[in-house]
């Protein structure tokens, strides 16, 4: 199957990369001409204009724009939109904000382009181990893109099912769902992102104390100097809080011990600010979450090694490089 990409970053290059590896066609646009050339290289068709990328594309046109949320890809929808003809599908795989999809998707409906939002999950390491996709939109565009989606997804794997799950593994078994209608993907991964937000927090808070166990303050018979890349590591191997979270954590102890390039400074991209708004105006209460976004903030102003372990996670799973300087090294 054909798939255009629009934005060709650390995922959206990585995405387009494991269709090629699958037998999958490409065609590939974006306004760094070097990320083009490098994916044509790799099988892909390169477009230097949005016209000659629209041509390449064989009907009905799939176009996936992985782009930053917010005045990027509002610009880029209502630049494509109208050069893609009825029945077409347009893919928003950023973190966008539900509500533009809802209306983006009408905006679309206009033209007669089927417009879906998938929530995609998987950062920098999704290439090798597939993304966790979940998907807004008309039920029947989202049967159109299936094979697009089964092989990006992990797939079932080594995972054991889950008791009460019988027959042929479904979507959600081999990592991707339909969510609902326009809007619902991106809805399920802003709070995703939200409980990832809580996750993060408790464990920079928890290696925080360990961390601190040796201080002066405490009583000498009390103090103790923990190894945290061991317990880390001891944690990974059959406890209740094992998780890829802490395994990324345990990774970034074994490299560093004090975790001296991060500063401790965190930021934020948008989802967890999106999910406590989606609690208020649900009246749904949200204290772990909350919490986790307001230590982000307060981790701008100064920093505990439990904001070092936050930054190093999200480097470790996303590459993200705080604004403010994480990585000093």
């Amino acid at each position: 199957m054909q798939l255009g990409m629009i934005g060709l970053g650390r995922m959206g290059g990585n995405i387009v990369r494991r269709l090629l590896r699958h037998g999958h066609k490409a065609v590939v646009y974006d306004q760094a001409p070097a990320a083009v050339a490098a994916l044509e290289a790799e099988g892909a068709t390169g477009a230097t204009d949005l016209a000659a990328f629209v041509a390449h594309l064989a009907t009905p046109r799939v176009v996936w724009l992985m782009l930053p949320a917010g005045h990027v890809t509002e610009a880029m929808v209502a630049t494509i939109g109208p050069m893609l003809s009825e029945g077409d599908i347009l893919i928003d795989g950023g973190n966008s904000f539900y509500k533009d999809d809802i209306r983006r998707s009408a905006m679309m409906r206009q033209h007669g382009v089927r417009y879906l939002d998938i929530g995609t999950s998987g950062g920098v390491w999704g290439l090798e181990r597939g993304y966790c996709m979940m998907v807004g939109g008309d039920a029947a565009a989202v049967d159109h893109i299936d094979p697009i989606l089964a092989v990006l997804a992990p797939g079932i794997g080594e995972i054991p099912r889950t008791k009460g799950r019988d027959g042929a593994p479904s979507r959600a078994e081999r990592g991707y769902i339909h969510a609902g209608p326009s809007g619902a993907g991106h809805f399920v991964k802003m709070v995703h992102n939200g409980i990832e937000y809580g996750l993060m927090q408790a464990y920079a808070e928890g290696f925080d104390i360990l961390a601190n166990k040796g201080k002066d303050v405490l009583p000498e018979a009390e103090r103790f100097d923990l190894d945290l890349a061991d317990i880390a590591e001891v944690w990974r191997r059959g406890s209740v809080v094992s998780s890829w979270l802490l395994d990324l954590a345990a990774s970034a102890l074994a490299e560093q011990p004090g975790l001296e390039t991060f500063t401790g400074i965190v930021e934020d991209s948008g989802e967890g600010r999106w999910t406590i708004n989606a609690a208020i105006e649900e009246a749904v209460p949200a204290n772990v979450l909350s919490a986790s976004l307001y230590a982000r903030f307060r981790s701008r102003e100064t920093h505990s090694f439990g904001e070092k372990m936050l930054s190093a996670m999200r480097f470790g799973f996303g590459g993200h490089i705080e604004n403010s300087g994480t990585r000093v090294g």
